[in-house]
């Protein structure tokens, strides 16, 4: 391919991934920034705990619904709509002084960017030609990733020369910006017949309906309900093990506040690492050798990180699974979207995150208890294990023979 005839079918996706860069630093940023006014005006470490059962409440609200709106909606206008909604609602929330009203703000803002997700997720297989999609995945892994380095680290920056408010504000308009680079790109729904709007005026049937077409779709296709659910039972594992990390490393291998901060930043370079890797090999490893191996590998550096004793073993468990996470990524957004009708990603994304996000809160909520009754290590050891388990089962569906048309980069699905 010619330079020019490259340049030209890497512009909208360059220029969406440039918005998707953007608004994940600014996420960063945010989300920091919101735990340290919390912190300040309450001083109260539960109080900022609370953010995160907020915030993941609030995810396990509007997945219950969205998406059968996102299906019905011109996705393009919409991702503008939440966009800016949510730089409105930033904008406001300083202003607000009482942690009730701080946490009714964030569970509407949490909303806005639950919602997000989804939406582009359908936007983006709709723009991406199937062939560049494993490319433009190992990007946005590696914007990703740049985003949780530089984020963290823009934010300190501003807290040096600035307040919290200050970065709160450049979030809102890092978002602004977002919603405008996104109004210059292409209306992939121009000509197209949106989602059945029959029974609309019964929102009630609309919901049972959308969810019947989510089990059928489930029940027609087994192999990659199971996929999709033993990959979210990995994450679900992980963000459950994630809650105790910060715990385990100070409390259980006595590591300082600095030491803790270089472990942190030491899982920052393995994103990166990994994520450059993924970027330059990924057109050669096939999908569900990306999935499997790294979710394997993944589990490995948690099984790791959980049975280390010393500061090193616990910094190489962290490199190595931060570093495995952009490959298992990339191979997962390819394999949905390779197999998940375009037309109903909206809905299947929504419930399917709708169950993720309840298993999420219930087996937070198990390990936080067990972890004050038993002790951290015999909590996050046995989440490990079990981690590596749904991983291997993961890499044998995954590489079999017979299933190998999952893997392609056309679906006869989408077809």
């Amino acid at each position: 391919m010619s330079m020019s005839k490259l340049l030209e079918a890497w512009r909208y996706p360059a220029i969406l991934l440039f918005s998707i860069g953007v608004s994940s630093v600014g996420s960063w940023i945010y989300f920091i920034a919101l735990n340290l006014i919390v912190l300040n005006l309450t001083g109260s470490a539960i109080a900022v705990s609370g953010l995160y059962i907020v915030r993941a409440s609030s995810t396990l609200f509007s997945s219950f619904w969205s998406g059968s709106m996102i299906d019905r909606l011109n996705k393009k206008y919409l991702m503008i709509v939440l966009n800016l909604f949510e730089s409105l609602l930033i904008v406001i929330l300083p202003f607000f002084s009482t942690l009730t009203w701080i946490y009714f703000m964030v569970f509407v803002i949490t909303m806005a960017s639950s919602m997000y997700h989804p939406t582009s997720m359908t936007y983006i297989t709709k723009l991406i030609p199937t062939e560049q999609r494993k490319r433009f995945n190992a990007l946005r892994s590696l914007l990703d990733s740049g985003a949780f380095v530089t984020g963290p680290a823009i934010a300190g920056l501003l807290f040096t020369i600035g307040t919290p408010t200050m970065a709160i504000y450049l979030n809102a308009i890092a978002l602004f910006l977002s919603a405008c680079i996104t109004l210059g790109m292409p209306n992939v729904e121009a000509h197209q017949q949106l989602a059945s709007k029959a029974d609309e005026k019964i929102p009630y049937k609309v919901l049972l309906n959308d969810w019947k077409l989510v089990i059928r779709f489930s029940l027609k296709n087994p192999y990659i309900m199971m996929i999709y659910l033993l990959f979210s039972a990995m994450l679900v594992m992980m963000t459950a093990t994630d809650s105790l990390e910060a715990a385990f490393a100070t409390q259980v291998l006595s590591l300082s506040e600095g030491e803790y901060g270089v472990l942190v930043s030491i899982a920052g370079a393995g994103i990166l690492v990994g994520s450059l890797m993924n970027t330059a090999i990924v057109e050669k490893v096939p999908t569900a050798w990306l999935i499997g191996m790294g979710s394997l590998i993944t589990a490995l550096g948690y099984l790791t990180f959980t049975s280390s004793y010393t500061f090193l073993i616990a910094s190489l468990g962290c490199f190595i699974l931060s570093f495995a996470m952009a490959f298992a990524n990339t191979g997962f957004h390819t394999f949905y979207q390779s197999n998940i009708p375009v037309d109903s990603m909206g809905r299947i994304g929504s419930i399917y995150g709708f169950v993720e996000a309840l298993f999420i809160i219930i087996i937070t909520a198990i390990f936080g208890i067990a972890a004050e009754i038993i002790s951290i290590r015999y909590v996050i050891v046995p989440a490990a294990i079990i981690m590596f388990v749904l991983a291997t089962i993961l890499l044998i569906f995954n590489v079999q023979p017979s299933k190998a048309r999952f893997y392609r980069n056309i679906s006869e699905l989408n077809e």
